[in-house]
């Protein structure tokens, strides 16, 4: 069995996002190793659908990785907060459309190796428009891109956040398969 088991962490860095932890590993074969452990908040993703299969995507660059791309609006849930609700309050913030009912579409764990980071993707059938977006320095602009176009978004690197990949496909799945 290949079961890695921690018996100890120790908190390095911490702020409000963040806690970065040290922890004391051990090995199948009874070797010891420290290994850095990042305990994020779980996030929500939101993903609206129209009637004409368009899926509302935000146009953004991200200073970490130096690129610009689609996104889904997402944020990290507050301490008691439904997920759901998490992801409709975000979409609503991000792009001034009130979302219909929020499902959850999937659940991915992007870096699973060193990152608690919990992403839930939701999805609704359609939005209702109520202004400006509170949150619009999120983004360069906001648009309802045709979701038979996603592939061809992914393939180009257009699309590189992992939960809106995932997400993206699977609707492009769910929809138009």
């Amino acid at each position: 069995m290949s079961e890695w088991r921690a018996l100890s962490e120790r908190t390095v860095y911490e702020n409000r996002w963040v806690r970065v932890n040290m922890a004391d590993v051990e090995l199948p074969d009874g070797q010891h190793l420290d290994h850095t452990v990042i305990r994020l908040r779980p996030v929500a993703v939101a993903a609206v659908v129209n009637a004409d299969n368009e899926v509302l995507l935000l146009w953004r660059h991200r200073f970490i990785t130096g690129a610009w791309g689609w996104e889904l609006p997402s944020g990290g849930t507050g301490e008691g907060e439904d997920p759901a609700a998490a992801a409709a309050r975000e979409f609503e913030e991000e792009t001034g459309w009130r979302p219909g009912p929020m499902r959850l579409l999937l659940a991915v764990d992007p870096m699973p190796g060193i990152s608690t980071s919990h992403h839930r993707v939701y999805w609704a059938e359609g939005a209702t428009y109520i202004g400006h977006p509170e949150d619009a320095f999120e983004s360069a602009r906001r648009e309802w891109v045709p979701l038979a176009r996603v592939p061809e978004l992914v393939g180009r690197g257009e699309i590189r956040s992992a939960s809106a990949v995932a997400g993206l496909m699977m609707l492009h799945h769910l929809r138009l398969s």
